[in-house]
């Protein structure tokens, strides 16, 4: 199943700066093992914001909020995902 995901980042400013660099090191590392395994196929920075659009390719709707619950940085995240579906004009399936 394929879901569009945005992710909107809401760090707290009075986050001390090593928490900070720490939570963002492991959310790097996190991303990049579900890229490498698949299930996290695309992301695309929002120019201008402190924020991405991500594509997901799970099993399920569970699958996909477990790994979202995973995120180092999923408590200061504003999240909002969209099922996909093939598009019937798509040349490419």
């Amino acid at each position: 199943m394929l879901f569009l995901v945005r992710m909107d980042v809401r760090i707290p400013h009075d986050l001390p700066a090593v928490q900070v660099q720490d939570i963002k090191a492991r959310e790097k590392a996190y991303s990049q093992a579900l890229q490498h395994d698949g299930r996290w196929q695309s992301i695309w920075r929002v120019v201008g914001e402190y924020a991405n659009y991500s594509i997901f390719n799970v099993s399920s709707n569970d699958e996909l909020h477990q790994l979202l619950q995973g995120l180092p940085l999923f408590d200061y995240m504003d999240i909002h995902v969209t099922p996909l579906a093939c598009h019937p004009s798509a040349i490419a399936s």
